[in-house]
Parts: structure tokens; C-alpha cells; sequence
């Protein structure tokens, strides 16, 4: 999936690859369990109240604390969609690309040549709908890059690929 969008800080004339769009529903199906044990956890003193247990506890702290957490958790649902399609990667002659946020932008350029490494994982949610990461580690661990919600076929050439463009760039040093 090519993405044509260019924010501020991309640079010009790069051609983005969005990563997968299953990957939408694995992060949904995360916030799904967290919002979930959250609103458990933030019902709590109102089901004390109600119960009668917790009598002086007011009102208002009892009905806003679930509703805080269902607002919240409402947004965060709304924005999955379009974090997971501000991630993207490209691939150009010396390095590799990867941008990701929505508020919070980042583009990261990995050279080649610092690749000392290129990592495959799925998880068994990942392996069920085809898709996997893929993770860069570099010789500083600060320049180390993750690229999430790959199709698991795209995964595996772009760890291949990138492998062997590492090896041949450290070996043109």
C-alpha cells in the first residue's frame, strides 16, 4: 500500500509504504482488553456505592471515574485508525525510512551500513492474521527502529533484503 501524504517533516520525494491495515484490528483488540480491565478497575468504588459499602464516597467521583475512562477510552479508539496509517517505511539507495505519530512525528532514517542486524517476531494474534515485525538493531542502540504490522511475506523480504544491503555497505567501508 503506497501512501502519497507528505508531512513537514518527510522528506521530498519519498514514495511511503503503509504497513498492513490488519494491523488496525490487533491494536483494537489490544485497547479492547485494556479498556475493559481499566473501566473494572475505575467501577470499582461505584459498585461499592451502589452496593452501599461506601456510602461517603460523593456521587459524582463515582459515576465521573467510569465516565472519565469510557470518554478516554472512546478517543483512543477513534485515533487507532489513524495512527496505524502514519505508519510507513521507504526504501531508498542508502537507507531505510520509517515514519510514525500522528501528534508526535518521527521520521527515522537507518543507513545500511549501521545495520548489524535484522529481527522477524509474531505473535500468536500477529501469526493469525498473516502479519509480523520487523526490527532493526544498529550499532547504537538508540538508532535501533521497530516496524510493526507487516504482512508476514513483506516481513521476511525486507529482512533478507535489508541483510544484504547491510553486509554489502559494511563491506564497502
Amino acid at each position: 500500500m503506497r501512501s502519497q501524504a507528505r508531512e513537514p517533516i518527510d522528506p521530498a520525494n519519498v514514495e511511503w509504504t503503509r504497513v498492513s491495515d490488519k494491523l488496525i484490528m490487533l491494536r483494537i483488540i489490544g485497547w479492547l482488553i485494556g479498556f475493559l480491565i481499566a473501566l473494572a478497575i475505575f467501577s470499582i468504588p461505584l459498585v461499592l456505592k451502589l452496593l452501599g459499602f461506601w456510602s461517603e464516597l460523593p456521587a459524582f467521583i463515582a459515576w465521573g471515574l467510569p465516565a472519565v475512562v469510557l470518554i478516554i477510552g472512546i478517543w483512543r479508539l477513534l485515533l487507532i485508525p489513524r495512527q496505524v496509517r502514519a505508519i510507513g517505511y521507504a526504501e531508498r539507495h542508502e537507507d531505510l525510512l520509517i515514519r510514525q505519530g500522528l501528534f508526535f512525528q518521527r521520521v527515522m532514517v537507518v543507513p545500511y551500513g549501521r545495520m548489524q542486524y535484522v529481527d522477524i517476531s509474531v505473535g500468536p494474534i500477529e501469526r493469525a492474521v498473516g502479519l509480523a515485525s520487523l526490527k532493526l538493531h544498529t550499532a547504537s542502540p538508540t538508532t535501533n527502529a521497530t516496524l510493526v504490522g507487516l504482512p508476514a511475506a513483506e516481513a521476511a523480504r525486507l529482512r533478507e533484503q535489508l541483510s544484504s544491503l547491510g553486509e554489502a555497505k559494511l563491506a564497502g567501508l
